[in-house]
């Protein structure tokens, strides 16, 4: 590695009497799990495999997947099937011979942050299904907190106060399976957690908290269920078994469904820097060997989950701080950039880096970095499609696929990542010249999934350069992961030396008849059949230059319109968002961590946004607005049209010849790959 930069990210470490290879931690994430997610509890496969494959790829510490000493699904306590810790047993030493220290992550549940969806909201509330339902989702119980409280997704499944006998019972739950996880050869536990609005998170905050017996109050109260958990693990596994917290320093939240955003002036109502300095020490006092942590509560949600609008190493000068408290490892995790984690190591600010979504995107990419090939790691660029997808919008639970809820830890741009029963690469018997029209992503993945498998691709791009739309999504000036992955395919493209055909346009396809054809041709922009329509700039032409105004009408609050309008203000621009739903980002696939962000942003900065509003007509210097049965003029210099777009196909799909991305369904960047590896293993 000729990097000096990142030389501290490889140096060892300890946390108690274990010793850790390098500073790279890899962070829980729901579905990368050992022992199943929202399912019924066994070893595996699937975690196991995508487990193994970041310890191969040099990570230090690995951190499964959280997994509740509940499980939500069918009520089993973890500790009770002791078949899947033999075979945990068994797979052990095949990951300790990578050098790799594993710690698995154990929670106490979600309590008001449960995910409920229209489907549960169903259950609960029908008396007769929420009987019925209970040997299967016992909501009453899954969703139960601190004190009674609103759930953070729905008003229908409030949570109720969890009982003292419960506290105990969950207590009991954590040391009995940590004891049969230190039987299994695992290096260590770490809590979930006093972490992201959480459970046992609810207990410590006062906004949630408003108990009078021994866990509410005080400070020592509040913590003591986090303090019983880490007493009761140490008092069954030894004083040398170690013991990390997930840690949230700073909840950065203004009220139940309200986060605060960076550099906002806001009233504290949760862990604030002054408690979290004090109650860093007592969980360090009381047991706790490392302090893994970021910011936020489900309330704040994009401090924990950042989404591409927040700064990169948005939760370390907390973290940092915090260090300063405690004598024992700190991590730190959110959008961490590896070069900004190695000099605060070197500085002695944290102990560890917390990296997580990036390993979706690319497990090995600690590999390439030492290896100097930075530019093959395929960038995470932050979109949560297909990792965390979990979306809320006005009056709307949950919305979420049933395949998505059972299946986390998926990635958007790696169609492989934890299904590779679904997606892998098989060679092809019988080779083929493939011809590929369009040089979008959609293209550009189909060509490298058909060279890996043994075929011949062939791209022909109408344009003078690929990328497609690509080039204008990846614009924006706070875009620049998305630019990466760009530079990324590029590179790929001529890397594996696939033929490409530049300022050429494919109109029919007789000269191709005795080869499969993939079609990658994209969309075209939906336009709004009203009088001034022609002075309208559409979205692509926005982001690709166009110029426009100072004030800007947006008509769209879709995710595209609401990324143009956080644009136009970091530009110092005015925009006004016209959307004729009755939320803005209503739309299924989008994260609340995401959409929460921009809604809470265009909040605090007042801009203007008319919902459930239509646009009747554009003026030279206005727009007509029909909002509750009234027509309103909008003064503003130019308007943008961001209303969706229409699949442009330039044939129907049948036979030798595919459809591939927004041509054939207009989507995201993850429906556009998973098509093209669902394509391109049948050819």
């Amino acid at each position: 590695m000729n990097n000096k930069n990142l030389e501290s990210l490889f140096t060892p470490w300890t946390i108690g009497n274990c010793t850790i290879k390098n500073r790279f931690v890899m962070t829980s994430m729901g579905g990368t799990d050992l022992f199943g997610w929202m399912e019924r509890n066994h070893f595996d496969k699937a975690g196991a495999e995508f487990i193994l494959e970041v310890a191969q790829n040099n990570a230090g510490l690995v951190l499964p997947g959280c997994q509740p000493v509940y499980n939500p699904m069918f009520g089993q306590w973890l500790y009770k099937n002791e078949k899947m810790y033999q075979e945990l047993k068994e797979w052990m030493p095949k990951f300790h011979e990578t050098g790799a220290k594993l710690f698995v992550q154990l929670t106490a549940g979600f309590g008001r942050s449960f995910t409920v969806s229209s489907m549960m909201e169903t259950l609960y509330t029908n008396p007769i299904l929420r009987v019925l339902s209970k040997p299967v989702m016992d909501l009453d119980k899954i969703t139960a907190s601190a004190s009674p409280s609103p759930n953070r997704w729905s008003d229908k499944i409030p949570s109720r106060a969890l009982t003292v006998e419960e506290i105990h019972e969950y207590v009991e739950a954590f040391a009995k399976t940590a004891k049969l996880l230190q039987q299994a050869g695992v290096d260590g536990v770490e809590i979930h957690a006093v972490h992201e609005g959480y459970l046992l998170d609810q207990f410590t905050l006062p906004y949630v908290n408003k108990r009078e017996d021994e866990y509410g109050g005080s400070l020592e109260n509040r913590y003591r269920f986090a303090v019983e958990i880490v007493q009761a693990i140490k008092k069954v596994c030894g004083q040398d078994f170690p013991v990390s917290l997930r840690y949230s320093v700073v909840s950065k939240t203004k009220g139940f469904r309200q986060g605060a955003l960076p550099e906002e002036e806001y009233v504290e109502v949760g862990r604030d820097m002054a408690e979290s300095e004090k109650a860093a020490k007592y969980l360090q006092d009381a047991g706790y060997d490392m302090l893994n942590c970021d910011n936020g509560t489900y309330d704040a949600w994009y401090w924990a989950h950042p989404p591409v609008y927040m700064p990169e190493n948005c939760n370390l000068k907390d973290v940092a701080h915090i260090r300063k408290f405690v004598d024992i490892p700190v991590v730190c995790a959110g959008r961490m950039d590896p070069e900004t984690a190695a000099k605060a190591i070197e500085n002695h600010e944290i102990d560890g880096a917390g990296f997580a979504r990036q390993f979706l995107a690319d497990p090995q990419w600690i590999t390439k970095l030492m290896e100097d090939r930075t530019e093959d790691i395929r960038p995470c660029i932050l979109c949560h499609n297909g990792c965390f997808n979990m979306c809320h919008y006005k009056g709307v639970p949950n919305d979420q696929d049933l395949q998505d809820s059972l299946h986390l830890a998926r990635c958007a741009v790696n169609a492989t990542t934890m299904q590779t029963d679904k997606h892998y690469i098989k060679k092809t018997d019988y080779p083929k010249k493939v011809i590929i029209i369009g040089g979008g992503i959609g293209g550009m993945e189909s060509a490298l999934v058909l060279k890996a498998r043994g075929h011949q691709p062939i791209i022909y791009e109408k344009n003078d350069h690929l990328g497609g739309t690509f080039v204008a999504a990846s614009s924006e000036s706070y875009k620049g992961k998305l630019r990466d992955l760009l530079k990324w395919y590029l590179r790929q493209v001529e890397k594996n030396e696939i033929e490409v055909h530049l300022n050429t346009e494919i109109k029919e396809l007789g000269v191709f008849s005795q080869y499969p054809v993939i079609i990658a041709t994209g969309s075209e922009p939906r336009v709004l059949n009203v009088p001034g329509q022609e002075k309208m700039v559409e979205a692509c032409d926005y982001l690709t230059g166009t110029p426009v105004g100072d004030t800007v009408a947006v008509i769209g609050g879709g995710l595209t319109g609401c990324e143009i309008a956080y644009e136009l203000c970091l530009q110092g621009k005015k925009p006004i968002i016209i959307e004729m739903k009755d939320d803005l980002v209503s739309q299924k696939g989008v994260c609340l961590a995401n959409s929460s962000y921009l809604r809470e942003y265009f909040a605090l900065h007042k801009i203007p946004v008319y919902l459930e509003a239509a646009l009747k007509e554009v003026n030279d210097h206005a727009v007509l607005v029909r909002q509750n049965k009234k027509d309103i003029m909008i003064p503003c210099d130019s308007v943008i049209s961001s209303v969706g777009y229409i699949p442009r196909p330039l044939v129907e799909e049948k036979g030798n010849i595919h459809l591939v991305g927004d041509c054939k369904q207009v989507g995201n960047l993850r429906s556009v790959i998973w098509r093209a590896w669902d394509v391109c293993m049948e050819i």
